[in-house]
């Protein structure tokens, strides 16, 4: 009975997810992403840690580099189910064609856990962030809302499954305001050692623009590692 209501929970998700994706854009590309994450802990005794990524983005059918990723974060554990933190992103962004981006980023988050029942769990992550750009002036503020669901489907694998919408709160050189991107994944959970897992799956991102629309499918792979 348990493996087949977690069965039923992760079917509904995939399907929660596939529901949410934004109608078809008129532009489409193929993408390669991967990232890594590493959470360290300061201390045995202490509610403080420290988070590190990087990713690496292949775009124009995964035929180069489109853009890199360094993120760095501290966080505090307000209790089991709630942590918040800030930190600092440099993102390198090379499309085809205009110059290439520099951007630093600034960033607030908090998260939390929504549910923790029979090895299911339900996280929320809400991010406020502050884009500057050496390109340019002014500064560019963003809210994303992150949920994820992952549900146990075998004893050592989970289905994960994720959306987050983009919202640009103000309008500037770089940003034009309101609903910018949609990002939906859903990929299993494969232990590699303890406290490393690695994510494969497949990631739809939709970008609004003011001309046509465009729609990356990404086939994603994050290792996650916890320390």
């Amino acid at each position: 009975m348990i493996v087949a209501r977690r069965s039923a929970i992760a079917l509904s998700a995939l399907s929660t997810v596939l529901i949410a994706q934004p109608a078809a854009a008129t532009e489409d590309d193929f993408n390669v992403w991967t990232g890594q994450f590493v959470v360290i802990d300061l201390g045995e005794d202490s509610d403080w840690y420290i988070r590190g990524e990087a990713q690496e983005r292949f775009t124009n059918d995964a035929d180069r580099l489109g853009q890199l990723l360094l993120r760095s974060m501290v966080g505090y554990r307000i209790s089991k189910d709630v942590n918040i933190g800030g930190g600092y992103a440099y993102i390198l962004t090379d499309p085809v064609g205009p110059v290439e981006i520099n951007e630093h980023r600034f960033y607030q988050e908090l998260n939390v856990r929504l549910l923790d029942k029979d090895g299911v769990t339900l996280d929320s992550r809400t991010r406020l962030e502050q884009r500057t750009f050496e390109e340019g002036d002014g500064t560019s503020w963003r809210f994303r809302n992150f949920v994820q669901l992952r549900v146990p489907i075998s004893e050592n694998n989970q289905f994960v499954a994720y959306t987050e919408p983009f919202i640009e709160l103000n309008e500037t050189e770089f940003q034009r305001g309101g609903l910018s991107v949609w990002r939906n994944f859903v990929g299993v959970s494969i232990p590699i050692a303890k406290g490393v897992q690695a994510v494969p799956g497949y990631l739809n991102q939709t970008v609004f623009r003011d001309g046509e629309d465009r729609m990356d499918h990404v086939a994603n792979v994050n290792v996650f590692m916890n320390f």
